[in-house]
Order: structure tokens, then C-alpha cells, then sequence
């Protein structure tokens, strides 16, 4: 709880400090505001994106493909370890021995018989 030691004693600064305040909410709410509209604009730019060809599921590593997957396959896992690829990055993991998801069978869209 704050004292009124820790405030100016006079009424002309404490107006001063005041005014500092209001001015100073006033630019963290419109920062705020700009901060919103700017989230509300990504999310729907997501909303309207297309839905990959291709994704890459990534090992929790970051860095190991775990899994190949057809479009918006529902077994992709978490978005921060799926990312999108290009119908040649999918061959070319699937060529290299990435698994292709067995719900999804990216190897049978992609024409690659087993």
C-alpha cells in the first residue's frame, strides 16, 4: 500500500504527475489496441491461408522429420512441429526414409508403391 511519502507533497506536482499518468495510459492502451488488431488480422490471414499439400511432422528435437503427411492430415501433431513442404520435399523425405503417416497414406497420393 502506498504511502503519501512516496508522492510529491504539493498539489501543482501532484497535478504534474498526473497529467504524466493520464498521457502515459492513454499510449499503452493504444498500444494495446494496435497490438490487438494487429493479432485479429494474423489470425484471420491464417483463417484464409490454404491448406498445405504437404506437411513435415519435426521429432521434439526440432531438427529430426518424424513423419510425412497429405494436407490437413488430423494426425500431424502440435503446429510448431508440423511445417508445410512442396510435393519434391515430401518425395524426397519419403525417399530418404521418412514414415508416411498410415492414416493419411501421403506415399499413395504421392504415386510411391510400397
Amino acid at each position: 500500500m502506498s504511502t503519501s511519502s512516496d508522492l510529491p507533497p504539493d498539489e501543482e506536482r501532484l497535478r504534474v504527475l498526473e497529467t504524466f499518468l493520464v498521457l502515459t495510459l492513454a499510449r499503452v492502451r493504444e498500444r494495446l489496441d494496435h497490438l490487438q488488431r494487429q493479432a485479429a488480422i494474423q489470425r484471420k490471414s491464417e483463417l484464409q491461408r490454404p491448406p498445405p499439400d504437404w506437411t513435415l511432422e519435426i521429432s521434439i528435437n526440432g531438427r529430426t522429420p518424424i513423419t510425412v503427411h497429405a494436407g490437413e492430415c488430423g494426425m500431424s501433431g502440435s503446429q510448431v512441429r508440423t511445417r508445410a513442404i512442396k510435393r519434391e520435399e515430401a518425395l524426397r523425405a519419403l525417399a530418404e526414409g521418412v514414415k508416411a503417416c498410415a492414416f493419411c497414406r501421403p506415399d499413395s497420393e504421392l504415386g510411391i508403391l510400397e
